[in-house]
């Protein structure tokens, strides 16, 4: 039996290959046919390249129907497709061509004759483009060729998607996803929440994270499905379409827009049978505001890069408010202690999990193993969390200072090693602190060196934009005398976050010992 992901999701497709799959914003549709006829051009093109199954295609391009054909056309071939979020700067750029050695660039035009001394550098084979209206030479290229009828044959432990990702320390690792990863997953989603043909997903999430690109183009394509695709969440754009749709995926930035806007009511929901909320925390005061408006209780669920989603609340029963549900079905998850012993419900621990979703490692660390599951093969999340006696958890911390920002993660090392190497700055502490609208904003507290004049935290926002994408940028930075830390040296963020509050309350004089507090957005 081939295991290849596309081929699993064909025989998911509807008899009628005539039905809608994909409307994109312009009104413009394709159908299942024309999906199969688009991923078999791509996939020819692909293969007219040179291309050779296990090969890596990386993607920065806008979000566009077509953007989505290529990651089928890449399943169809065997490849492994490498999404990557268009905002990332040429320095990000640099280091994922450097690690992933992919054959295949394709980049927005605009973007293209800035990157081919990129490409030529990391030896990258061929560079083509795609706009956001799915336009381009990767477009012009797969046009003029028939379609491929074939699927790659893979096997199910093969690698599909490599996805970047990292903790507090060093630099992004990349989380190789086989066929099954993603096929067991998809199975277990569309089961969970009650996805059938009839089924019309608001797609409004990026296509280079999990959350859009696997968690909701998975569930559309396993049920045989449509989906309402906008380019980019925007609250006049979504409720424009809701009527039309069954179901919304959204993070909690999302839901905390939508009820800024006097248009959410239950009318304007009356057709939608699911909301779905992941990526950050969603706060309970977003959660009753919303079932107070609407009438709908957010699903919210839990998951992670390396394994997809791993609980969910239910889609019939209690959604317990502040949770992130129960372990899907298939997902063995345990709280444990610092000795990895399993910890009774009421207890706080770090969260593991095992299952046929759950990644086997990072691109090129084998020797991460060790350090990254247990013993008996339960991947150690670095989340803490607390079963309740029904098996729901509760996430309360982060092992790793992880911020989560607009449901994009950001981490604090990658900001802080930026910051450190500025002329003038000593050291340097990136936390998160609460947001209405974000969930967290990045914060930052500098420490000048001996030797500096007076720092411009504008100027330093301004440097870091052209190095860092724009969600992982400070919205505030504070200059400050000295960092407080433990008797081992070790920056302690936790009484860094507890002054920051303070001083957002208005508790505190001032901010953290300093000389200055600046508020860039």
């Amino acid at each position: 039996m081939n295991a290849n992901l596309y081929e699993q999701f064909r025989a998911r497709f509807p008899s009628d290959r005539s039905r809608t799959f994909v409307e994109a914003a312009s009104g413009t549709r394709w159908s299942y046919a024309e999906l199969e006829d688009e991923t078999g051009r791509i996939a020819a093109c692909l293969r007219s390249l040179g291309l050779r199954r296990g090969d890596r295609v990386a993607a920065q391009v806008e979000k566009s129907p077509r953007a989505l054909f290529l990651y089928l056309a890449c399943l169809r071939e065997g490849l492994v497709y490498l999404p990557l979020n268009p905002a990332y700067p040429e320095a990000e750029l640099d280091y994922f061509l450097r690690d992933a050695e992919p054959a295949l660039l394709v980049c927005r035009p605009k973007s293209q004759s800035g990157l081919e001394p990129l490409a030529r550098r990391h030896r990258v084979a061929a560079l083509l483009n795609l706009d956001d209206a799915g336009e381009g030479s990767l477009a012009d290229a797969a046009d003029s060729l028939s379609p491929l009828e074939d699927t790659a044959a893979c096997d199910a432990a093969d690698p599909a998607a490599l996805l970047y990702t990292s903790g507090t320390t060093g630099r992004p690792k990349g989380a190789v996803l086989s066929h099954r990863n993603l096929a067991s997953n998809a199975e277990v989603l569309k089961r969970a929440w009650g996805f059938a043909p009839d089924d019309v997903l608001l797609h409004a999430l990026p296509l280079f994270h999990t959350h859009g690109l696997f968690v909701a183009c998975h569930c559309v394509l396993a049920a045989g499905a449509a989906m309402l695709l906008l380019p980019r969440f925007d609250v006049d754009g979504v409720l424009r379409l809701l009527p039309r749709a069954t179901v919304f995926m959204g993070v909690p930035t999302f839901y905390v827009r939508l009820l800024q806007h006097p248009g959410l009511d239950e009318a304007a929901t009356r057709t939608v049978r699911l909301f779905i909320s992941g990526s950050a925390p969603l706060l309970p005061q977003t959660f009753e505001a919303f079932h107070e408006r609407t009438g709908h209780r957010i699903l919210e669920r839990y998951g992670m890069t390396e394994c997809g989603m791993v609980t969910s609340n239910p889609l019939e029963g209690a959604r317990k408010v502040g949770t992130v549900g129960a372990p899907l079905a298939g997902v063995a998850l345990r709280v444990v202690d610092g000795k990895g012993n399993a910890l009774p419900p009421g207890s706080t621990g770090a969260v593991e999990f095992r299952g046929p979703n759950v990644f086997s490692g990072y691109w090129k660390m084998p020797e991460r193993r060790a350090e990254d599951f247990s013993a008996d093969g339960f991947f150690r999340s670095g989340d803490l969390g607390v079963m309740d006696s029904d098996g729901y958890l509760t996430l309360v911390g982060r092992e790793k200072d992880l911020i989560i920002s607009g449901g994009l993660n950001v981490y604090p090392k990658e900001v802080e090693t930026l910051l450190d190497r500025y002329e003038g700055i000593a050291e340097s502490a990136v936390i998160g602190m609460p947001d209405d609208d974000l969930g967290e904003r990045v914060t930052a507290m500098v420490v000048p060196s001996a030797s500096a004049g007076e720092l411009h935290p504008p100027s330093i926002i301004a440097e870091l934009k052209t190095m860092l994408a724009g969600y992982k940028v400070p919205k505030e930075l504070h200059v400050v005398d000295e960092l407080p830390r433990n008797a081992m040296g070790k920056v302690q963020k936790n009484l860094l976050r507890d002054r920051a509050a303070r001083v957002a309350d208005g508790a505190a004089s001032g901010p953290v010992p300093g000389r200055e507090s600046r508020a860039v957005d």
